[in-house]
């Protein structure tokens, strides 16, 4: 089964919309230092440009998770793979992703990191499928809502393929 990729969103509308949400950031978070806790592997292609469009000062730090083990579906256990390399404790935290789905494990993620005593914490994604949360979690910069569509591109994969697009696309299988 052969698989093809059709754009959703160009390389065009992506930068743009990565502009406004770093903007945005900027003046919500002018006069402080914001630190970026990025969710690896996907969202550090997110991260990395948005970085780039933030004025106020910016640390980073990247953390693993996985709810999968070798299954296609989450298991609902969340094990962290890689955790941060440094503490959290009154730093204003925004936790960049490069999608929100369910919701399961970006809830655990958040509330284990709320418990690590940061001034903060909120959440960034580039995309957001709210047609498929299952566990209310509260997104506070979405670069786009998309339909329930299996995407790739921009740190998003297909088995470790696509990751490299530089716009979001739709995987179709034939």
């Amino acid at each position: 089964m052969a698989e093809r990729v059709d754009v959703l969103l160009t390389e065009e509308e992506v930068d743009k919309r990565i502009q406004e949400i770093g903007d945005q950031i900027s003046k919500d978070y002018a006069g402080k230092q914001v630190h970026l806790v990025c969710v690896l592997k996907g969202g550090s292609f997110f991260m990395c440009e948005l970085a780039k469009r933030i004025t106020v000062p910016v640390s980073l730090d990247f953390m693993s998770v996985s709810s999968y083990g070798g299954d296609t579906k989450s298991s609902g256990v969340v094990r962290i793979v890689k955790d941060l390399d440094e503490p959290l404790q009154g730093k204003h935290v925004l936790v960049v992703e490069d999608i929100v789905d369910s919701g399961r494990t970006l809830s655990y993620l958040l509330d284990m990191l709320r418990d690590r005593g940061p001034e903060d914490v909120k959440l960034c994604t580039l995309l957001d499928k709210p047609d498929r949360r299952v566990v209310d979690v509260k997104v506070d910069y979405t670069g786009f809502a998309i339909p329930d569509k299996f995407v790739v591109g921009y740190g998003l994969d297909y088995d470790q393929k696509y990751r490299n697009l530089p716009y979001i696309g739709v995987v179709n299988f034939d």
